[in-house]
């Protein structure tokens, strides 16, 4: 009798608060974010870095950034399928070349391959945000860097 005068209180606890918790669990949809959102947060900072660590020459964190940001598209292809009826997929498109193309002048530590590298994936992003009809979003090579806390330069 006293083992059930225990475990039950501790299943009924158990049982409430799993219930409880579960009620407050807020939609899986609810914390998703928009588009806009994953660009500002993520992808801007990402083409902002490899601008500032393309002009120092820093190889090494090229090579780390230019992955990185190839994880942020796939990660926002996943959360983001479509965007105004289109696949996103078919929006990273407008990438895909400039990117093979930043990989290549990275391995090959190529300066002016990596400018003109560059210059395409910026030119694609604008072409992605006209092609979204925002076309006041214009994304340009960087000029200063607000990562103070950060050494781009090798």
């Amino acid at each position: 009798m006293r083992r059930f005068s225990f475990f039950l209180p501790v299943a009924v606890f158990s049982i409430a608060w799993t219930a409880i918790s579960s009620a407050q669990t807020p939609p899986a949809t609810a914390s998703r974010f928009g588009l806009g959102d994953y660009m500002t947060a993520f992808v801007q900072p990402r083409h902002m870095k490899l601008g500032l660590a393309g002009q120092a020459r820093n190889w090494d964190y090229l090579a780390y950034e230019r992955s990185e940001l190839d994880e942020t598209f796939e990660m926002i292809e996943k959360q983001v399928p479509r965007y105004k009826g289109t696949a996103m997929a078919e929006l990273l498109k407008l990438v895909d070349g400039p990117m093979e193309e930043l990989d290549k002048a990275i391995k090959a530590r190529d300066g002016a391959r990596f400018d003109a590298a560059y210059a395409r994936l910026t030119d694609g992003c604008n072409a992605c945000h006209v092609t979204t009809e925002h076309k006041m979003v214009v994304i340009q090579a960087p000029k200063t860097s607000p990562f103070a806390n950060q050494k781009l330069d090798p």
